[in-house]
């Protein structure tokens, strides 16, 4: 059986800073940056690789700037 491992993908620069990604995510990959874009919001970056591609982020994202992938990962057979 495959595992499924996930990646994100944040335009910051349309990101307008609403947090409400980092808290519907399960795994704690997405935080707010200290840093902000050309516009003066804080905006949401990746702070680990233990993405699951659950989607809920990008689900939740008011303004559409987060792009889920997810690719299969075979297990090892024991």
């Amino acid at each position: 059986m495959a595992k499924v491992k996930g990646a994100i993908v944040i335009n910051i620069e349309r990101c307008k800073g609403c947090e409400v990604c980092v808290d519907v995510c399960p795994e704690s990959v997405i935080a707010m940056n200290k840093n902000v874009n050309t516009k003066g919001y804080h905006y949401a970056m990746v702070t680990n690789e233990d993405c699951t591609g659950c989607t809920n982020c990008a689900v939740v994202c008011p303004d559409g700037v987060i792009t889920v992938y997810r690719v299969k990962v075979p297990t090892e057979v024991v």
